[in-house]
Parts: C-alpha cells; structure tokens; sequence
C-alpha cells in the first residue's frame, strides 16, 4: 500500500525584500526653533517645557543659521557668575553654535549613524534642498535598528 501524504502543495517561498530605512522615515518633523531674537531666558524655559536639550535657530524666513544647546549656555553660565555679568536679558545670536552641519533626508540610518560615529554631535538638523524639515537624534536611531528585529542589514 502506498502512503499517501497529507500535505498539500508548497507555496515558493520567496525573500521578503528589506527596504531601506531612511532618514526621512524616522525624523522627528515637529521641531521646536528658535529666533536669534529670542531671550535665552525664554530658550532655558523651552528646553525644560519641551524636554529637550537644543534646537535650531532659523531666520525670518524659516532659514537655518544656527543651532543651540545646553551645551552653549554651560560656559556662559559658568563665566556669568565669575564675572558677576548675568546673561539672561542676552538673546540666542550671542550664544548659538553658527557652523550648522546637517544631514540629507535621503541618507539611510547607516549613513546617518556613520555621521554620529564621526562627530561628537547628538542630533543634526534635516534638510530637503536646503531646507529645515527635521530633525534627527542619535537616540531616533537606535530606535530604529531596535524596530529592524529581524531584518538583515543590508542598506
């Protein structure tokens, strides 16, 4: 007697294919900016209102020109207080960071994390010829490679 087997036909099992994450997928686009205008009174106030530790500055036309950080207050607030020269009546344009490098919306995470790894930055500012539309962290990619699972690495 022949034995007959139960299974039926097999699908092809073809490899799913890995798209590639970019940039653009995982930038935060919500941003907090600042105006060289602005007090660095009301920047420390944002930075605790919004959780966040710096942010860009741009123009009145929405232009990027500079960055702030906690890091650029740290000294001035050191030396404020050596000096005995209070700095909160000062605005963002004596305090921000003017050589701004950002990153290309296009870039994979792996050429985005390449770029962390060579700069001691945390975050960089996402452009879309040459135009703020984002913003990206070191911590938005590990994000991401933790939601890869399973995925192969290739990019």
């Amino acid at each position: 007697m022949a034995v007959k087997s139960f299974q039926g036909v097999r699908e092809n099992e073809s490899k799913k294919k890995v798209s590639t994450l970019f940039v653009k997928d995982i930038m935060t686009k919500n941003l907090v900016v600042f105006s060289p205008e602005d007090s660095i009174f009301e920047v420390m106030r944002k930075f605790i209102r919004h959780k966040i530790s710096g942010g860009p500055v741009v123009d009145k036309r929405g232009a990027i020109i500079g960055i702030i950080s906690e890091a650029d207050l740290m000294k001035e607030i050191s030396d404020s207080r050596y000096f005995n020269m209070p700095i909160l009546d000062k605005t963002v344009r004596h305090f921000m960071n003017k050589n701004v490098q950002t990153i290309q919306s296009s870039f994979s995470i792996f050429e985005a994390a390449s770029l962390f790894h060579k700069t001691s930055r945390r975050r960089f500012p996402v452009v879309e010829n040459s135009n703020l539309v984002g913003q990206i962290s070191r911590k938005d990619i590990v994000k991401a490679v933790i939601n890869m699972k399973s995925q192969t690495w290739r990019s």
